[in-house]
């Protein structure tokens, strides 16, 4: 797992985007998920929780629980945490106290497909926080924490707990923990060509010769089609 996320943070979400495509995995990335605190990239594997509108959440039994602090609790250094918070409700899916007890656990940041709140903390803490939108409302008796680490809906895509992610400013991408492997080899070959090309162009080569056919056939490869 250590070694999946450190390859993760070499590259940026645009190549395992593509990768993806010339996998066949598609649909698996994110857009819309802006950084709001950092402009750090982060990568790690995904922890969930899951919000509803609170008139939907079943009855509590025992202590209650502030949302956000199952999902802390159960993370290990430099794991992602996921929240879907798709209501519609203008409520925080997640906030400053959440954010300080994640970082003092080492989590690597949060991706949330809802608000946040309390965002100039996060951003104090140096805390990398990816989200649909901000609000200064509370969650309390707007939304609710139904499950911790079960499946959630992250931008249409359907995120498992122990999947990977890395997110950026281009985009957040989830990988299915099964296909991580083969998914970062087809990435790290497309960042590999990318730098070469890159190299061509400092050394004077024409752009129209460094995107030209090699470029167009790389591109067709990362999307699964013949040249």
């Amino acid at each position: 797992m250590e070694d999946i996320i450190r390859r993760l943070l070499r590259i940026d979400c645009c190549a395992v985007s593509d990768a993806m495509d010339k996998l066949g995995l598609k649909d698996r990335v994110a857009s819309g998920l802006e950084q709001r605190s950092t402009t750090r990239r982060i990568a790690g594997r995904v922890v969930t929780f899951r919000l509803v509108p609170a008139a939907e959440a079943p009855p509590a039994t025992g202590s209650p629980r502030h949302l956000g602090t199952t999902a802390i609790e159960t993370a290990e250094p430099g794991d992602v945490i996921v929240v879907e918070q798709r209501t519609g409700i203008d409520a925080g899916s997640w906030g400053g106290i959440l954010t300080l007890g994640a970082k003092v656990k080492g989590v690597a940041g949060v991706v949330a497909d809802g608000p946040v709140r309390d965002i100039d903390e996060a951003r104090a803490y140096d805390f990398p926080v990816y989200c649909r939108a901000l609000t200064a409302r509370t969650a309390r008796g707007r939304v609710a924490e139904v499950a911790c680490n079960g499946p959630v809906t992250i931008g249409g895509v359907t995120v498992q707990p122990g999947d990977y992610v890395i997110a950026d400013a281009s985009g957040v991408a989830f990988i299915p923990a099964e296909e991580a492997s083969r998914v970062l080899d087809a990435a790290e070959a497309i960042a590999g060509r990318e730098a070469a090309m890159a190299k061509a162009l400092l050394s004077g080569k024409p752009i129209t010769e460094v995107m030209g056919a090699d470029y167009e056939h790389m591109l067709r490869e990362a999307h699964g089609e013949r040249p």
